[in-house]
């Protein structure tokens, strides 16, 4: 994702053995870590397409080394909420605002829907969609299991994420992913860029057709809501800073910067 991976104060899906898969600081031992959580998988239930997954599983260099360098964090450099929009979408502000507006304004009945169902203002879901994948433009360009696990292994991360990386390979072994399926360095996959503990626990099939698909633009939506909503969202009450809808958010994402910006975009989009 090209998101912030302070983001997720995330709920895990997977319960995970007592013994977890001790953690890496050299790229050398990335093979060991695998087949540690390898064990950890197998006793999750992960059958033999989620572990063949983890047995290829390739390091991404690209997740190893922004941990390896949290300065270069985007959600660290920008306290100002308008400032945050700019440097997140490359233009401006204004211009990302107007955008939101427009996505809500060419998919009335479904932001309708998901603010009738979960209760979950549409500028809110809007503005999440475009600052994580600017509205399905971009949905990342690393393979899901490589980043998830990689994420996993590394000390600065784990435990926290193995949940996640197990998921992943839960994922592939039911057929929502492939094992090169793309999409956040850490692991972030499909419209809204959840974590695949996540999509797991709160997935919602939003268009109907049967299946929850994170890269199915409806389906992401709704689930995104619901997850709120299962956190504690309270439908037609205020958002902003010091409320518990904001406290809310966090689940979502916890860096204060992303949040007001979250809060800041919806406000003016959805008025």
């Amino acid at each position: 994702m090209r998101r912030l991976i302070a983001a997720a104060c995330l709920v895990a899906c997977t319960t995970l053995p007592a013994a977890a898969a001790q953690c890496i600081t050299s790229k050398n031992a990335f093979s060991q870590y695998k087949q540690t959580l390898a064990r950890q998988a197998s006793a999750a239930g992960v059958g033999q397409r989620g572990l063949s997954a983890l047995q290829n599983a390739q390091l991404s260099n690209i997740t190893w080394r922004f941990e390896s360098n949290p300065s270069n964090q985007t959600g660290t450099l920008q306290g100002d909420p308008a400032r945050f929009l700019a440097k997140r979408s490359g233009s401006s502000a204004d211009a990302f605002i107007n955008q939101t507006r427009r996505k809500i304004a060419n998919n009335p009945n479904t932001f309708a829907a998901l603010e009738r169902n979960f209760g979950v203002p549409a500028s809110i879901l809007a503005t999440i969609w475009g600052l994580e994948t600017s509205w399905g433009g971009y949905l990342g360009g690393t393979s899901v299991v490589d980043g998830a696990v990689t994420l996993s292994s590394y000390c600065r991360r784990h435990p926290r994420f193995e949940p996640h990386a197990i998921a992943a390979l839960q994922m592939v072994d039911q057929g929502i992913l492939s094992p090169s399926t793309k999409g956040g360095p850490s692991g972030e996959l499909g419209h809204m860029q959840f974590l695949a503990g996540n999509w797991m626990r709160y997935r919602v099939d939003g268009n109907g057709d049967g299946r929850a698909d994170p890269y199915n633009a409806v389906d992401a939506l709704a689930t995104a809501a619901n997850m709120l909503r299962q956190n504690g969202w309270q439908a037609g009450q205020p958002y902003g800073e010091g409320t518990r809808n904001f406290n809310v958010l966090s689940v979502w994402n916890d860096s204060g910067n992303y949040l007001r910006a979250i809060v800041y975009s919806a406000q003016r989009a959805g008025s």
